[in-house]
């Protein structure tokens, strides 16, 4: 996966679900396979991976786990604390730091045609910019949809004050020279048990022998 040398992946998945009853999201699963792990799949090719979230042992792929302190201080905090954990320098002669940044919410239902319209954007960009983000169906632009410039998010971030506690991610990439890409359905994610149904995501079975009343020992 050429277009993704020389590009790191912060995968968001530390919210508190409110809408869907506080459940674990990333959890809900498509076609069997989780939300965090459809993301982990979608940026593979990318080092390294930062998932900022509790630290979860079910899913595959090399990962670093961080979370904002405090947690659930909103997604511009656990971007900068992401960041923190991607390396400055090259860790080997033969992999150097990121360039570039993926940035992905974990609750995205086609997290590898999000990742497919950004990278497919920056290969054919010719202007000087730190980055592209999606546009919803509406034409909002979803800002933890995006690939940006890790030199320029870094000091977006630096500017913060408290590490970015409850600063929107707007107020985060506001100085930042962006590309609007209409993405329309890449962007879709799920946030209601509505928009789970759309999606076709459904809570992990509880395993069979979980279920299975135990006898009594007389």
């Amino acid at each position: 996966m050429t277009e993704r040398k020389g590009t790191g992946a912060i995968l968001l998945a530390g919210g508190r679900a409110t809408r869907l009853g506080g459940i674990d999201k990333p959890l809900l699963e498509i076609d069997g396979r989780s939300l965090l792990q459809r993301a982990l799949d979608a940026v593979a090719g990318c080092e390294p991976v930062v998932v900022a979230g509790p630290a979860r042992s079910d899913v595959a792929g090399a990962v670093t786990w961080v979370r904002e302190n405090p947690p659930f201080t909103g997604p511009a905090a656990a971007i900068v604390a992401a960041l923190a954990a991607l390396p400055e320098q090259p860790a080997r002669p033969d992999a150097p730091g990121p360039a570039w940044t993926l940035v992905l919410a974990c609750d995205l239902a086609d997290p590898a045609a999000a990742v497919a319209a950004l990278t497919g954007a920056r290969a054919a960009a010719s202007a000087d910019l730190d980055g592209w983000c999606l546009g919803d169906r509406d034409g909002r632009a979803q800002w933890l949809t995006a690939l940006y410039r890790t030199a320029a998010l870094r000091r977006a971030a630096a500017a913060l004050p408290d590490a970015g506690t409850h600063a929107s991610v707007r107020t985060l990439v506001g100085p930042l020279r962006l590309e609007l890409i209409a993405a329309g359905p890449a962007t879709d994610d799920i946030d209601t048990w509505d928009d789970a149904e759309r999606a076709g995501a459904r809570p992990r079975p509880v395993p069979t022998a979980l279920l299975t009343p135990t006898k009594e020992t007389p």
